[in-house]
């Protein structure tokens, strides 16, 4: 995969793309930490505001969509840096360069399309199914500067297949594109069903940067130090904008982000990880959101009753957040939901009470903030 690649000199090479990363994410930061003060009143003004459901004293009005202020210092750093990021290849031919810019204004390209549609969402409340099919159209631009510019659809097969068939790794063609499309709707979507409480958006969003963050600067000596240096340019002002947002989403929160960030955070590590190739290990860092799809499926597709909101409310006297319930009568259920009712709780993945004719059904989303 890297054979024409040397990993030698790198960092002499690279250092000051290195250095450039870091310190964009730290301008990044201190930017976004000043202006989300100085424009919550434009929230205010618009109407983007809501009650903080979770507190007791809640008779303020919460600015919401502030996410589209990260989102928007985010696209300006990376422009500022689209120089510099290019320049890196001035000892290459003129068609690394090429790829490399490609690669590069794709990104941006739905990164942006994420962010317009996560402030749509915001603004407008779009359906569900606008949120499945939008993002998979957004993740059309990397997808083909994958095929253009790299095109490798094999996987290697995990252990025992290799040592049963003789087959060490297997060409998915066509399937491969597929996957990389659904994990662009799953990281745009995971984040935003695994939300409602204070910080919980910024702070996964967060952790999974930083793991990026980490694996990259294992790896940037490696044969594969261009994907590499192409997610620290990503992901270091990721850090830095998530970091000044979640200072002020904290509790007690004094924004709220919105759809906004988390379809722009989404699409940033589906981003990351087709385009830096490592999906497969961006779906690792996934593992508590993919945990939370999961154990949110009965509801998600409406083997049992959802409501529009699944968040945790406020216990009344020992202030503190406790899992909000669903109420329905169990004749309502298919064969499939009952099945669900009867093996849910058995594993203590939720509680059902039952009073008279009616199921009283905690949100089984909500085990996963205890799980965190």
């Amino acid at each position: 995969r890297y054979k024409n690649r040397e990993s030698s000199g790198i960092n002499a090479e690279y250092g000051g793309g290195l250095c450039l990363s870091l310190g964009t994410g730290m301008i990044s930061f201190l930017i976004t930490w000043y202006l989300i003060p100085q424009l919550s009143n434009l929230f205010l003004s618009a109407n983007m505001a809501g009650k903080d459901l979770n507190k007791r004293n809640n008779d303020y009005r919460v600015p919401e969509g502030v996410g589209v202020v990260s989102g928007a210092i985010y696209l300006v750093c990376l422009f500022c840096t689209i120089p510099f990021y290019v320049l890196h290849s001035k000892d290459n031919s003129s068609s690394t360069m090429l790829t490399n810019l490609s690669q590069y204004l794709s990104a941006l390209l739905s990164i942006c399309c994420m962010i317009l549609l996560g402030f749509t969402d915001d603004v407008l409340n779009l359906r569900w199914r606008h949120k499945l099919v939008l993002p998979t159209i957004a993740s059309l631009p990397i997808l083909m500067v994958y095929y253009v510019t790299y095109g490798n659809t094999y996987i290697v097969m995990p252990f025992p297949i290799p040592q049963l068939f003789n087959v060490n790794v297997f060409d998915l063609g066509i399937l491969y594109y597929v996957y990389m499309g659904m994990l662009a709707v799953f990281c745009t979507n995971s984040i935003n069903i695994l939300a409602g409480v204070n910080g919980v958006e910024c702070g996964q969003s967060v952790v999974i940067a930083v793991s990026v963050l980490i694996n990259s600067l294992i790896n940037i000596n490696s044969n594969a130090w261009p994907e590499h240096m192409f997610a620290l340019y990503l992901v270091c002002p990721f850090i830095g904008v998530s970091l000044a947002v979640l200072y002020y989403n904290w509790y007690p929160s004094s924004v709220f982000v919105g759809d906004t960030f988390c379809y722009f955070a989404g699409m940033t590590f589906a981003v990351l990880g087709i385009l830096g190739h490592f999906s497969k290990t961006m779906l690792m860092f996934f593992l508590p959101q993919v945990f939370n799809f999961i154990l949110s499926v009965p509801q998600l597709f409406h083997f049992v009753p959802c409501p529009r909101h699944r968040l945790p409310r406020l216990h009344p006297t020992e202030d503190k957040l406790v899992m909000s319930t669903v109420k329905f009568k169990y004749s309502q259920l298919g064969k499939l939901g009952r099945l669900f009712m009867y093996v849910l709780p058995k594993l203590r993945l939720t509680e059902v009470r039952i009073d008279d004719e009616v199921k009283v059904f905690y949100n089984i989303l909500l085990k996963i903030y205890y799980f965190i």
